[in-house]
C-alpha cells in the first residue's frame, strides 16, 4: 500500500468516523440526550449547575473534535482526489476543521444567548395590580392573584394596612415582605 494510499485511507475514516458521531451527538443534543458534563457537576452559588440547560461548546468537546475530523476528512478527501498535491490536501483538510470549529462555536455561544432560567423575581410584582385570592385576615396573610412577567402568579400577602380584605377585592402590590410574601393594599 503506498503513501498516497495510506493518506486517502486516513481521510476516509476521519470523515466517516467524524460525520458518524458528529451527526449522532448532534441529534443526541436536538432531542435532550447531549448534555456532556463529564461527571460531577459543580454547583455555583445561586444554586444552578454548571451545565444547566446550557448547551456550551469547547474547542475539545466530542462534538468539536468530531466536527473537524468530519471536516479534515471530507476536503482533505476532495483535495487529494481533485490531484492535489499531498500537502495542500492534508493543510485544506485542517484549514476546513479549525474552520468549522470555529463557526460551530459562534452557533453554540449564540444558542447559549436563547436561553432563560425563568425564575420569577418577586419584586417585579411592585406595582401591579391584582385580586385576593384567599382572604387575608386581620394583621395575618392570605393570598394574591398577581401577574408577574407575563404569567399569573399566586403569592402570600399582607395587608399594608393590617385590615381584612375579602376574596376577589381588587389589589395593588405595594411592597415586598419578604422573599414570598407581598404587601398589598386595596384599589
Amino acid at each position: 500500500m503506498g503513501a498516497l494510499a495510506i493518506i486517502e485511507l486516513i481521510f476516509w475514516a476521519s470523515a466517516v468516523a467524524g460525520g458518524v458521531v458528529f451527526i449522532l451527538r448532534t441529534v443526541m443534543m436536538l432531542v435532550g440526550f447531549g448534555a456532556d458534563h463529564g461527571g460531577d457537576l459543580d454547583v455555583n452559588p445561586d444554586g444552578h449547575t454548571a451545565g444547566d440547560t446550557d448547551i456550551s461548546f469547547k474547542l475539545l468537546s466530542i462534538q468539536g473534535l468530531t466536527a473537524f475530523f468530519m471536516m479534515f476528512g471530507l476536503v482533505g478527501l476532495t483535495l487529494l482526489r481533485s490531484q492535489s498535491p499531498t500537502f495542500l490536501s492534508v493543510f485544506g483538510g485542517v484549514v476546513a476543521g479549525l474552520f468549522t470549529v470555529w463557526v460551530l462555536s459562534i452557533i453554540f455561544s449564540k444558542m447559549k444567548l436563547l436561553q432563560s432560567d425563568g425564575t420569577v423575581d418577586i419584586k417585579n410584582a411592585i406595582g401591579v395590580h391584582g385580586s385576593v385570592y384567599l382572604n387575608i385576615p386581620v394583621n395575618g396573610s392570605g393570598q394574591v392573584q398577581v401577574p408577574v412577567q407575563g404569567a399569573l402568579k399566586i403569592f402570600d400577602a399582607i395587608a399594608k394596612d393590617g385590615q381584612k380584605i375579602f376574596t376577589g377585592e381588587k389589589i395593588v402590590v405595594v411592597d415586598v415582605a419578604d422573599k414570598s410574601t407581598l404587601v398589598v393594599e386595596k384599589t
